[in-house]
């Protein structure tokens, strides 16, 4: 398809209450949405890596800026036939995978307008629906998080994931356990321990989760390789796979036994389904992430969670679970499944920003033609 023109917004949502994970606190999602063009057609891609470089090496305002500086210019005026072409074309450029994955979304949005065809059948999906989780952040009482828990079950949420830190670790799960003695559990550390902590996870092996994620460093798969021989519970690398090369070094080194794909961090869509493929092959089952993303984010993390080896329970929400109002409509809402767990389906027409809303909340914006 030619590309005509790509218009970068740069907003700000603020959540219902804050965020709080091992790397610290946020208050709004700072994220860049992207307006792609062809012709007389147009569609949206979005990428939230929050507002500092805190998750990860990025952040909001410098993907915005690249994007405009260099990104985009790469690919304006120019036919991108297919998401390879489009990373081929901004390979010059190293790294920044949430910039990346702005262009690279939109692209593949684009590509659904344009052919009339749900996205997740274009990324190879057969089926149309997916079990959801229930995630719970740092809160301020143990009697809080319980509480939440156990609505959640009662519920039907099939999985519950903690963010689990220093001073929010053992005891806070110990509390979980003694209350939800069998009910699959997982704790996300978002990077907050080294492999000295290895007591740490060995002791946590006796609460029986289902997987530790990104226990250690964000960019690390070696000593995650070597916390998987000494612990039984599996890891699950999340931060450490921020591109396909990531990820065959992972496998190759049998780093993790689970791999969360998130479209923002992996560099877009065409690299999360190339993930996916390989962890396929190798055997180690996935699910997809999200990053607190705008209805437009994610309903792309819903088309990609209907591959088929996305098989644990997505972190994918409804609108209402962070925001008082999204910025696109339609909002992101939750459906039973036949089972009765909740779960989302995948959508025929993707969401597109409120004009009023994306106003109001945008910091900058650009035009690139």
């Amino acid at each position: 398809m030619h590309i005509d023109r790509i218009d970068l917004f740069h907003v700000a949502m603020p959540l219902i209450s804050p965020w709080r994970t091992a790397y610290g606190e946020d208050a709004t999602i700072d994220s860049l949405l992207c307006r792609m063009t062809s012709g007389s057609v147009e569609a949206w891609g979005e990428s939230a890596p929050f507002a500092a470089p805190c998750y990860s090496p990025e952040w909001a305002n410098g993907i915005f800026s690249l994007c405009r500086d260099w990104l985009a210019p790469q690919l304006v005026g120019k036919e991108v036939t297919s998401g390879a072409d489009l990373q081929q074309r901004l390979s010059l450029f190293k790294g920044n995978s949430f910039a990346k994955a702005a262009l690279d979304t939109a692209w593949w949005a684009l590509r659904s307008r344009l052919e009339n065809r749900p996205l997740h059948e274009l990324l190879g999906a057969t089926r149309t629906e997916v079990a959801v989780g229930a995630d719970f952040g740092v809160l301020d009482s143990l009697d809080e998080l319980l509480s939440g828990i156990g609505q959640a079950i009662a519920n039907g949420f099939p999985r519950i994931k903690l963010k689990f830190r220093p001073g929010w670790d053992l005891p806070m799960l110990a509390a979980v356990r003694k209350q939800h003695l069998t009910h699959p559990i997982h704790i996300d550390c978002n990077s907050g321990y080294r492999i000295t902590d290895l007591k740490l996870f060995q002791q946590a092996d006796e609460f029986n989760l289902a997987m530790y994620e990104q226990p250690l460093n964000h960019d690390d798969v070696v000593d995650h390789a070597e916390l998987q021989r000494q612990v039984r519970t599996p890891v699950c690398l999340d931060e450490s796979v921020y591109n396909v090369r990531q990820a065959e070094l992972a496998i190759r080194l049998k780093s993790c036994r689970f791999v969360n794909i998130k479209p923002g961090r992996i560099g877009g869509l065409t690299n999360a389904v190339a993930v996916h493929n390989l962890c396929q092959a190798a055997g180690i089952p996935c699910w997809v992430g999200g990053m607190l993303e705008s209805a437009v984010g994610a309903s792309l993390c819903v088309s990609l969670a209907m591959l088929d080896n996305f098989t644990y329970p997505a972190d994918i929400f409804p609108s209402s679970r962070f925001y008082h109002e999204d910025l696109a409509d339609p909002p992101l809402e939750l459906i039973r499944l036949p089972d009765g767990t909740p779960g989302v389906r995948a959508l025929s027409r993707l969401p597109e920003p409120n004009p009023d809303r994306l106003r109001k909340l945008t910091v900058q914006s650009a035009v690139v033609k």
